[in-house]
């Protein structure tokens, strides 16, 4: 390309092909979005990178991940995207692209049971849910949003608290019946019980029921036998299949008590979590109008839940 000079439909299709292909981290979804084969993404990226004089993508066996240049260059086309996307929309446009991160289990439990009523209010708004528990590297301008688990310290990016959590061992009710569970906490010892080891960044791998044990008085002696997760919902779907007792955050199994398939054998959610829901992201001002939309209904979906 050069300076000053008007780029060609070619060059900018090249471009916008780059812009989807870092925004999935694949050349097969963009594939699918663009309407083009693998191929013919891979061989628009490589004219770019030739015209740049740069390498955007690093290609791995399976996948693609961005350079550093990518990643410069990525952030800078989205950042002009959205001002495109503005100008055409007269100003605040609540339209175009959000990707959003969220850990698995609340995204399977909270986050998409509601989202049919976001594209119903946005329709021109695209959601790209990405899920993980993974640590999200907002440098590279690929996540909008993400939805963590934490204390709320989070260092150099911006948080908003989206809500609190409170704790409960849950069974099933014949698990709760075969080991004599309701209302007698000591019987845990003949029960198996249930680990998420990944409930927050670098907690012990039985935080959530070491902090439930303590705040009992007396305090109860946990049983050796456990099965572990690294997902709190796996937790949830082994006790609802009669596998041990779980420990529930009420914001994910409220749905599975209503519906009787899980118990709380002693009592209901009475100790808060020494962790919360926090909206997350990078440290600009102001977000994206779509992103504020995005933000003002999941606080919204907070005081309905």
């Amino acid at each position: 390309m050069v300076a000053g000079a008007p780029l060609t439909a070619s060059q900018f299709a090249n471009l916008h092909t780059f812009l989807v292909a870092a925004r999935h981290a694949s050349f097969a979804l963009a594939a699918q979005e663009l309407s083009l084969t693998p191929s013919a993404v891979s061989h628009r990226i490589a004219r770019l990178e030739d015209s740049l004089g740069l390498l955007l993508f690093e290609r791995l066996t399976r996948q693609v991940r961005l350079t550093a240049d990518g990643q410069r260059i990525y952030a800078a086309l989205q950042q002009g995207w959205d001002s495109l996307h503005a100008a055409i929309h007269g100003g605040d446009a609540l339209a175009g692209n959000i990707t959003i991160h969220a850990r698995p289990s609340i995204a399977q439990c909270w986050l998409v049971p509601r989202l049919a009523s976001f594209t119903a209010l946005y329709p021109d708004i695209s959601l790209d849910l990405r899920v993980g528990n993974e640590q999200v590297d907002f440098r590279a301008g690929q996540v909008d949003l993400a939805i963590h688990y934490g204390d709320g310290t989070f260092p150099g990016l911006a948080a908003q608290h989206l809500m609190d959590e409170w704790l409960a061992p849950v069974c099933s009710p014949a698990y709760a019946r075969e080991h004599g569970l309701q209302g007698t906490p000591a019987n845990l010892k003949n029960a198996t019980i249930l680990h998420d080891t990944l409930a927050w960044p670098a907690c012990a791998p039985d935080a959530e029921w070491q902090s439930w044990a303590a705040a009992l008085s007396p305090a109860v002696t946990l049983p050796t036998r456990s099965l572990r997760f690294d997902r709190a919902d796996l937790c949830a779907l082994a006790a609802i299949h009669h596998a041990g007792i779980a420990m529930g955050r009420r914001q994910l199994v409220q749905p599975w008590l209503d519906s009787g398939q899980l118990v709380l054998p002693f009592g209901g959610f009475s100790l808060a979590s020494s962790q919360a829901y926090y909206l997350v992201h990078a440290a600009r001002t102001p977000l994206p109008a779509r992103v504020q939309a995005l933000v003002k209904w999941l606080m919204g979906q907070t005081q309905e839940s």
